[in-house]
C-alpha cells in the first residue's frame, strides 16, 4: 500500500464491505484499523476513546482490547500499527481515513464504509484515560482538502500549457490559529534566543525563533494560548520538544541533558501546563 490518494477513488465513495475497501487499495487488511504501513485508518467504533469531530479525528492506536467484549484490558505498546503511524507523522505523510457505519458519530455513513479523504497527523501522545486506566496511544488527525488547481496563480494563467514537473494542487489544512501577539511577546522577552540551548538564528531581516506551547492547543489537550504556556525555542529544540525527545521537568530542567531552562523574571510559567506535558512525555517512554 502507498500513501496518498488512490487513483479512481473519490472522496465520499461508499464500499459495501472491508473486503471491497481492501480490494480497491484504500485500506489494506480486513480486520485491523491501521493500514500495514500506517498509510490509512478505518474508524468503525472499535475504541471507546476515539473522538470524531469531522475535520479533526482523535484516533486511538491498536492493542490491549478483550477479544470478545472490545474493552481495554491492557496497556498498548508502541509497535506494529502504532509505530507505523508515528513514522508517518514524522515524515508528514497524508493518511487515508475511512468511516464505517458502526461508528458512533454524526459523520458516520448510513451503511458500509465511506472513504473520507486525506488527513495529516498533527500530534501523537500516550495517556491513561480515567474510564479504564490503561495506557493507550492517541493521534490527532486534521483533514487536508485538495481542490482542483484552476486558478491563474497555480497554473500560470487561463489557457496556459501545462508546466513541466509535477501537477500542483491547492492544499487547505484546518488548524488552531495561534495568537501572534503572544508569540511576538515571548520572542521579544528573550531577544529570539532559544530558552533550551541558547541558539540565536540570524536570517535576512533579523533574528528568528519559534513560539512553542507547553500544553498543546486544541482538543483534546486544550492548552491556553497564554504567555505562561509558551516558550521561545529554536526550530531544532521546538521539533525535539514536540516529539518528546526533549522534556521539561517540574524543576525546570531540560531532560535528558539536565540543563536548566533559561527563564527571565518577567516570564512566569504555568506549572500545571509543565506537569501536564511531563505526564504525557513520561507515558511515551
Amino acid at each position: 500500500m502507498s500513501f496518498g490518494e488512490v487513483p479512481g477513488v473519490n472522496v465520499g465513495t461508499i464500499f459495501p464491505s472491508r473486503r471491497a475497501l481492501h480490494d480497491a487499495g484504500v485500506h489494506g487488511g480486513l480486520i485491523t484499523g491501521i493500514g500495514r504501513d500506517g498509510e490509512s485508518i478505518v474508524l468503525s467504533g472499535g475504541y471507546e476513546d476515539d473522538e470524531d469531530l469531522g475535520d479533526v479525528v482523535i484516533y486511538t492506536g491498536q492493542g490491549g482490547r478483550h477479544a470478545s467484549s472490545g474493552r481495554q484490558i491492557a496497556d498498548q505498546v508502541q509497535e506494529g500499527g502504532i509505530e507505523k503511524l508515528m513514522e508517518a507523522m514524522t515524515r508528514g505523510e497524508p493518511i487515508r481515513v475511512t468511516r464505517g457505519s458502526r461508528l458512533d458519530s454524526p459523520f458516520a455513513p448510513s451503511s458500509g464504509y465511506r472513504y473520507d479523504g486525506l488527513f495529516r497527523i498533527e500530534d501523537a501522545w500516550a495517556e491513561r484515560p480515567a474510564s479504564h486506566g490503561f495506557k493507550v496511544f492517541r493521534f490527532r488527525l486534521v483533514r487536508i482538502t485538495t481542490e482542483g488547481a484552476e486558478s491563474a496563480d497555480v497554473l500560470g494563467g487561463a489557457g496556459a500549457p501545462p508546466a513541466a514537473g509535477p501537477n500542483r494542487v491547492r492544499v487547505i489544512v484546518s488548524r488552531v490559529i495561534r495568537d501572534t501577539a503572544i508569540g511576538k511577546r515571548v520572542k521579544k522577552l528573550y531577544n529570539y534566543e532559544c530558552q533550551f540551548c541558547g541558539t540565536v538564528l540570524h536570517v535576512p531581516g533579523g533574528r528568528y525563533a519559534e513560539c512553542c506551547h507547553i500544553r498543546p492547543l486544541g482538543r483534546p489537550h486544550n492548552g491556553p494560548d497564554e504567555l505562561s504556556n509558551v516558550l521561545c525555542l529554536c526550530p531544532n529544540c521546538h521539533l525535539r520538544f514536540d516529539y518528546y525527545a526533549l522534556r521539561l521537568s517540574e524543576e525546570l530542567l531540560i531532560l535528558p541533558e539536565g540543563r536548566r531552562l533559561n527563564l527571565v523574571p518577567s516570564h512566569s510559567l504555568s506549572m500545571e501546563c509543565v506537569r501536564f506535558r511531563e505526564l504525557i512525555a513520561t507515558l511515551e517512554e
